[in-house]
């Protein structure tokens, strides 16, 4: 069964970095699609970034040059350099990794597999 473990997420000040971690087991991903969503309070989960297996990116407009994707084949891991951050970055953030035969994506529906979420806060 596939787990996915985030971990990184805590409290900053506005203007302050944060590095995201991601964590995959109990499956292989060799052509699969890794990606990070948020969550805001009442709000949906919108996609932040993704990450191809051959390390293709995608950014959401709001975080484009301030959030960075990465991953680790040989890990099964993904990362999100966070800097610059701003109040209105404050969510839980999930990782994760699409289905069979998506390499990258966008779009909720397109991954299979969910982290639990990690919160990040940012203060004014």
């Amino acid at each position: 069964q596939v787990q996915l473990l985030e971990s990184g997420g805590g409290l900053v000040q506005a203007g302050g970095s944060l590095r995201l971690s991601c964590a995959a087991s109990g499956g292989t991903f060799t052509s699969g699609g890794m990606g990070w969503f948020r969550q805001a309070p009442g709000k949906e989960r919108d996609f932040v970034a993704a990450i191809s297996w051959r390390q293709r990116t995608y950014y959401a407009d709001s975080v484009k040059g301030r959030f960075t994707i990465s991953r680790d084949n040989a890990k099964n891991a993904v990362y999100l350099q966070m800097n610059s951050l701003k109040s209105e970055d404050t969510a839980v953030y999930y990782c994760a990794v699409t289905s069979t035969g998506v390499i990258i994506s966008k779009h909720l529906f397109d991954y299979a597999y969910w982290g639990q979420g990690t919160q990040v806060t940012v203060s004014s």
